[in-house]
């Protein structure tokens, strides 16, 4: 439910500019308030839990998402929506790290790889959904029971969540750093907006991007000075000494959130714009491999827990690697549907096997005590990383469509071009300049086609860059003297 609410708002975005009277960068900020909440939140879960319990914070978590959902639902401006939406992140946070702690806990040693694969089918199989599931609650209904749904959903969770939920009984008073707490706060603000608004404000030409940038900067620089001069540090990096926890967070930050999550922004925009779908059509395209994801997330968890994480994830990379360089950029125009949802089920299947190997192997290399720590680290790394992602999806997809473009006026016979327009004036009894509008936007619309190889390539290419830390998890082993 709460995952789902990161891609799902996404299909109804567009539409609402309307009844919220505002414009498309108003609405974009539903997304981004969202998003900056989330990964705030994430600060402060390890102390909560450890200061509450997991039971407590999931119930809160539960609660305050379905009330901020309602109140979602209620809004007729912008402001309160956006309000409500930051409440959703925070609540948003809280589900997921304490939902994670609480099913890796709970399960035999033996069977933890199971544990997350069941887990995956929400972290991987929710994000793919969410065009299918807005769109056809869109079409059929009205944007506002994307937001009214979750609330009986949330009521049942938490009516379950109170009943059959083990009772904790071990809490700590730990002290909290409230001043590295602000400084990576507000590094991670600037650098979400940052890369929410670059493409809309023109990156690095806009004075308020460099701003932004200079503030994330110098924020991530005094939270570095403040945890190394503070007794109580907010994060336990020696975490990181641990070789395969730090490449299995690299392999996510990487593969999953600069790669995979480019993919999510792209195939639901490549079945609406390129080949024309309507958008609830376009969300039973991307179940198709959305569906393929929910299949192979609990295969996954089995052959980690019976191949071991290393080999599962040395498996799943290399199919998302041919999917990705060898079968996505070839979706274009002219690929049939059927074909087009072909290409994308091996993505699935990737996908798929990709997030329980990581999650066991990056748990596993931690100390039991620091569990959440891990967790708060894996989903910070994926709300980053995603953001970065999906600003590259929309910057490459912007450059490749102009450079395209620019291309293809270069090389063509302009005398033909000219003889051309003038027999299609002819022929269709159109204006001279109504013939050249025309043709002017087919251009744009081919060079848009062609831009999808591109950017879709590139995507790769950060697979391929996230895959060198998959080789290092089979480094030769020091012997022990």
């Amino acid at each position: 439910m709460a995952i789902l609410d990161t891609t799902v708002v996404d299909v109804i975005v567009p539409k609402l500019t309307g009844p919220l009277a505002t414009d498309m960068y108003g609405v974009q900020w539903i997304i981004t308030s969202y998003m900056i909440a989330a990964a705030i939140g994430l600060l402060v879960c390890e102390w909560l839990i450890k200061r509450f319990g997991s039971k407590a914070i999931f119930l809160a978590g539960v609660a305050i998402f379905s009330l901020a959902s309602l109140a979602c639902g209620l809004s007729n401006a912008l402001e309160p929506i956006i309000l409500a939406r930051t409440f959703q992140g925070f609540a948003e946070a809280f589900i997921m790290v304490t939902s994670h702690v609480m099913v890796f806990g709970y399960f035999h040693p033996s069977q933890k790889g199971l544990a997350m694969g069941i887990f995956a089918l929400g972290v991987s199989f929710a994000p793919a959904l969410g065009p299918t599931i807005g769109g056809y609650l869109t079409e059929y209904y009205n944007w506002r029971m994307v937001f009214f749904i979750n609330v009986p959903i949330g009521l049942l969770l938490f009516i379950a969540g109170a009943l059959y939920l083990p009772k904790e009984r071990f809490f700590e008073k730990l002290p909290f750093n409230f001043l590295s707490f602000f400084f990576l706060s507000l590094a991670t603000v600037a650098l979400l907006v940052m890369l929410g608004r670059g493409q809309q404000l023109g990156w690095f030409s806009s004075i308020q991007i460099g701003v932004l940038l200079f503030v994330s900067l110098i924020s991530y620089a005094l939270y570095m000075l403040s945890e190394l001069l503070s007794r109580h540090s907010l994060i336990d990096f020696t975490l990181f000494k641990n070789l395969d926890f730090t490449s299995g967070i690299l392999i996510y930050f990487f593969v999953l959130g600069f790669s995979m999550y480019q993919y999510f922004y792209l195939l639901p925009v490549y079945y609406e714009h390129i080949k024309q779908l309507p958008t609830l059509d376009a969300g039973i395209a991307v179940f198709a491999f959305a569906l393929f994801i929910g299949i192979f997330s609990p295969i996954a968890g089995i052959l980690s827990d019976k191949l071991g994480a290393r080999i599962t994830i040395a498996i799943a990379t290399l199919i998302y690697l041919v999917t990705a360089l060898f079968f996505l950029p070839h979706l274009n125009y002219y690929t049939p549907l059927s074909q087009a949802i072909l290409i994308t089920i091996p993505f699935g299947i990737g996908m798929g096997m990709f997030f329980a190997p990581v999650t066991v192997l990056i748990l596993k290399s931690a100390p039991a005590t620091k569990s959440e720590l891990a967790i708060v680290l894996m989903d910070y790394v994926r709300f980053v990383g995603g953001s970065f992602g999906t600003a590259l999806a929309t910057n490459n997809m912007e450059y490749f469509k102009n450079l395209n473009f620019d291309r293809m006026v270069e090389i063509q016979n302009r005398s033909y071009v000219e003889w051309f327009l003038h027999r299609f004036q002819e022929l269709m009894g159109v204006s001279q300049e109504l013939a050249r509008e025309l043709f002017r936007n087919y251009e744009l619309f081919m060079s848009y086609d062609y831009g999808f190889y591109n950017t879709f390539m590139h995507a790769g290419y950060w697979a391929l860059l996230g895959s060198l830390f998959v080789l290092l998890l089979f480094r030769p082993k020091k012997e022990s003297s």
